[in-house]
């Protein structure tokens, strides 16, 4: 393949948007039929849209069989570039839309379920008071999220999540900003009427016999109970339910005896704030800080900017309630 010393000449005037749609058709389906078909197009258009692009590339793009056509390395490597160009100019005509009209747009969120319980609420009833005509999309990650592609993939705007001790080597972190937005501490709860409730101090030991409802081990809220008996030279407690919702480990602590571990937030701002109460047990926390991630080298779309003051507004908002109760 020659190098192409000039793009505008070579390839700029020959590469069409609407070739580009069809080439990803095609590598979607694996046959120029079924792309024809999806496009509602001739299979000789297909056929000749393909060819061109192949013409002008100066490689071969597909391998064709009796079963369809099976991508080359020349094809991966296209969809790799041609769906983030893509992804950028439908992201271009979104800013248009939304400066044309600041009140109207898309945004999609990821959140970890530890911050959909109180959290995440504030933020949307804040931006959405602000932008009514916003469409939200947010959608439950797997944990821990800075692993998951979803930024990378841009299937996410951002990402709002509980983030672990900053680790220079850590890749997956190395590609993404980072933005701390406040500390929500992990916290051992129980149902407000509970004997434990009402002591003014509890020793981690008394409790190890209780009925626990327990995050699982590949969780921080469940490393943070570890890291408390194994400080004491303690045992694990006995869990009666191991579950990744928080709000069902909240609400099943609201109204038995259970002991559970759950983030400061959800006590001050959940449903069952006023039927939960934190213990008061000397155990180590360490930090639980809740952040936004977004993708590097990655223009953030006016929506976006805006949200992301909102989630500001209510962290700034949590930190002046904190200093009002401790003082």
């Amino acid at each position: 393949m020659a190098k192409i010393a000039d793009w505008d000449d070579h390839i700029g005037r020959r590469l069409r948007l609407r070739d580009l749609r069809v080439f990803f058709a095609v590598m979607q389906s694996g046959s120029l039929t079924r792309a024809a078909e999806h496009l509602r197009v001739s299979h000789p258009a297909v056929s000749q849209v393909i060819a061109d692009l192949e013409h002008s590339l100066g490689v071969k793009l597909f391998d064709r069989s009796s079963r369809g056509v099976e991508p080359t390395l020349y094809a991966r490597a296209l969809l790799a570039r041609g769906r983030a160009a893509f992804e950028e100019l439908r992201q271009g005509i979104r800013d248009i839309e939304f400066l044309a009209d600041p009140t109207a747009g898309e945004l999609t969120i990821g959140y970890t379920l530890s911050i959909g319980g109180a959290v995440l609420p504030q933020i949307l009833e804040r931006f959405s008071d602000k932008y009514t005509r916003i469409l939200m999309q947010a959608k439950n990650l797997p944990n821990p999220a800075f692993k998951f592609p979803g930024l990378r993939d841009r299937t996410y705007d951002l990402i709002l999540t509980r983030i672990p001790a900053p680790n220079p080597d850590d890749d997956a972190l190395n590609e993404l900003n980072v933005e701390v937005l406040f500390d929500d501490p992990w916290m051992l709860a129980a149902c407000a009427s509970s004997r434990w409730a009402r002591r003014r101090k509890v020793d981690l030991a008394e409790l190890l016999d209780e009925p626990w409802l327990m995050p699982p081990p590949d969780t921080s809220a469940y490393e943070v109970v570890a890291e408390a008996v194994r400080a004491r030279r303690l045992r694990m407690p006995t869990a009666m339910l191991v579950t990744y919702s928080m709000d069902l480990r909240a609400k099943l602590s609201a109204r038995r005896p259970f002991i559970t571990v759950l983030p400061k937030s959800l006590l001050r701002h959940g449903d069952d704030r006023h039927a939960l109460k934190q213990l008061a047990v000397d155990m180590p926390m360490r930090p639980s800080p809740v952040a936004i991630l977004t993708l590097k080298n990655r223009t953030l779309s006016p929506v976006v900017e805006r949200f992301i003051e909102c989630a500001r507004e209510v962290a700034k908002s949590i930190a002046v309630r904190r200093e009002s109760r401790k003082s």
